[in-house]
């Protein structure tokens, strides 16, 4: 083995070995040097390889709660500013929106109760198969539940709203 592979294969076992690893120096009795990381008896002795060491990865920081709010940013002298009257005007529309919202989704959802009817809809003709009529059952749950969070959603707005 020429001096360059010894070397390059001494180096190879030092970048992939662990940080405590050790690494041993071995001369068979053939004569040729292996460097390995396993002790393979009387033939190895261990290197001390002072100052190679691999460093630790860097600490993470802590990651934000989902909950907390960031800081708040300073708005550039060269922003836009929009007249309070005018902002008033533009809330007052959004909150009109946001009202016929609500009133459609909350009589949506007073349709969907009526037909879920405590859990027992009536059955349908196209229904023989029960099967059927409990997948409409589930369906209809799973569309009072969404339609309940929309209208909580759609109350949290109304209430952001300065």
């Amino acid at each position: 083995m020429t001096t360059k592979l010894k070397l390059s294969v001494l180096l190879a076992l030092l970048a992939s070995s662990a940080a405590h690893a050790q690494i041993y120096k071995c001369q068979l009795p053939g004569g040729s040097v292996e460097y390995t990381d396993t002790n393979r008896g009387s033939y190895c002795k261990p290197m001390d390889l002072p100052g190679m060491t691999i460093p630790a990865p860097p600490r993470r920081t802590a990651p934000s709660p989902r909950n907390a709010q960031p800081a708040p940013v300073a708005t550039p002298g060269s922003f836009p500013r929009v007249d309070s009257s005018e902002q008033r005007a533009r809330d007052d529309d959004r909150r009109g929106i946001l009202d016929e919202e609500l009133k459609a989704e909350t009589q949506k959802l007073n349709d969907l109760r009526r037909e879920f009817n405590g859990g027992e809809p009536e059955r349908r003709g196209d229904e023989r198969n029960y099967a059927k009529y409990q997948e409409r059952v589930a369906a209809l749950r799973d569309s009072i539940s969404r339609s309940e969070k929309n209208v909580d959603a759609l109350k949290r707005e109304i209430a952001n709203i300065r």
